[in-house]
């Protein structure tokens, strides 16, 4: 990858500056594509789409820059998206065309996307191909793994097979179709801040595991497999909108099973039955959703009989976001690979402590930025790169502000500018009881620069916090 990079002396104040600038007000770009974590393969001349569809949403204040600086004619984001063994062939992929939405993101989705039986890989992923309607480059960006299923699992799963499994915490789909047909499968979704049925557009949700025996008010959240019987608690990702407390039950011919318990798999038809109700369960009506009561089976008690818009299916579900910034420079070079961090690892003390990056997609032409300073960074692999901490006093002149917490974000910045911010940041922890008898905390006599380098000593080299902002 050529990459420019001006060789003057400048150019690293100047670009400082420009982090600066970019800390105040950020002018990120955030790709995000949502997509099931499993997918059915197509048999034959029959075309299973992926369901649901796999999406991309583009937000972030930096588009609407971006559309000024190449003009409305050439600003317009198209791209295409296959799997990633189709190589470049057009055919073989999808077109996307964006929209608008009315909270300004752009939206688009591959509905006729589908793996067929002569691929015998048993997990792939998608890839995204994005481009100005001009034709300038995007860049492109990969799904994560996505396992191939022959159909649904009829079997009792087993905990010591967990491949399939959902556990709680994760995300998942729900969706529905009545009488099996395709063509009328809709997607529990939310808009407006309730619940709807939605034919084009899908919500991932939180799926929590509850304990029963704790009122609403309480509700703590639970770890472990999610079984059939369990009280669950919906939490729409995007938005925060949250269903009440939820029995999850196994659906079988249209019957709700009431005494079954055995762990939840992937694609398989389940009904959710609101906590303390009647035989109310979640219910599809049109475009709405809405409560539906349930007929007890007179022959079997431990059966309850639904309606088709009681039943839906449930799928494990992931996501992956792409942020960047083109406000520093004019990039003329694909902003991917785009790196993801995943974690961090601080290593070292005394005079000199190392932190580890930890994600996918980084190369040789990225520096680790602690706010806007520039960390010395070392290349190790496409998933690790290393950097030594900058020292405290490079935010501040100012020994003595050492007495409060410093965090600052972590940045990866290419060699032509491209900011890529992250989740993460750096606290610089100071602890004062590691100075016995000093009053840390009073003023310190301008004179005594022993004191304050032995604090600065103590304070900064060996005491570091790291967490990950939700």
């Amino acid at each position: 990858m050529q990459l420019f990079s001006p060789n003057i002396p400048c150019r690293s104040s100047l670009l400082q500056d420009s982090v600066r600038r970019y800390l105040q007000l950020p002018a990120d770009q955030t790709v995000l594509i949502l997509h099931a974590k499993v997918a059915q393969k197509s048999y034959g001349n029959e075309k299973r789409f992926f369901c649901p569809p796999p999406c991309v949403y583009l937000s972030g204040p930096g588009w609407k820059l971006k559309q000024e600086d190449l003009g409305e004619a050439g600003f317009r984001v198209c791209g295409y998206m296959g799997l990633d063994s189709m190589g470049s062939s057009l055919m073989e992929t999808q077109k996307l065309s964006f929209e608008e939405q009315p909270d300004a993101k752009g939206f688009s989705c591959a509905k006729a996307l589908y793996i067929s039986d002569t691929d015998k890989r048993k997990h792939f992923r998608l890839v995204l191909k994005l481009f100005f309607s001009n034709g300038q480059e995007i860049g492109t960006f990969h799904s994560k793994l996505i396992k191939v299923i022959s159909k649904p699992s009829q079997k009792k799963q087993s905990l010591k097979n967990t491949d399939l499994c959902i556990s709680s915490g994760s995300k998942v789909s729900l969706f529905n179709r009545l009488r099996s047909q395709t063509v009328s499968t809709r997607y529990l979704s939310v808009e407006g801040g309730a619940f709807i049925a939605s034919a084009r557009q899908w919500a991932a949700f939180t799926l929590h595991l509850a304990d029963e025996r704790c009122s609403r008010s309480e509700f703590p959240l639970r770890e472990g497999y999610i079984r059939y019987g369990s009280v669950v608690q919906l939490v729409c990702t995007a938005t925060g909108v949250t269903l009440p407390p939820l029995i999850i039950r196994k659906v079988m011919k249209q019957y709700a099973m009431l005494d079954v318990d055995e762990p939840i798999s992937q694609l398989h038809k389940c009904a959710f039955q609101l906590q303390g109700s009647d035989r109310m369960y979640l219910c599809l009506s049109t475009d709405k959703v809405i409560q539906f009561q349930a007929s007890p089976c007179p022959k079997e008690a431990n059966r309850e009989l639904l309606n088709d818009g009681s039943c839906w299916t449930i799928i494990s579900t992931e996501t992956v976001e792409y942020t960047f910034s083109e406000s520093l420079a004019c990039i003329r070079e694909p902003v991917s690979p785009v790196p993801l961090i995943a974690a961090l690892q601080l290593t070292g003390g005394g005079d000199v402590a190392m932190l580890e990056v930890q994600g996918e997609y980084f190369h040789a032409h990225l520096k680790v930025w602690f706010g806007d300073v520039e960390a010395e960074t070392m290349y190790r692999s496409p998933k690790s790169l290393v950097c030594v901490v900058p020292d405290v006093s490079a935010f501040g002149s100012d020994w003595r502000w050492l007495r409060y917490p410093i965090t600052v974000p972590l940045l990866l910045i290419r060699d032509d500018g491209l900011i890529y911010s992250s989740s993460f940041t750096f606290t610089y922890t100071p602890e004062q009881s590691c100075v016995p008898g000093q009053q840390v905390l009073s003023d310190v006599p301008q004179d005594s620069d022993k004191l304050l380098d032995s604090i600065h000593q103590e304070f900064t080299r060996t005491n570091f916090h790291l967490f990950m902002q939700t």
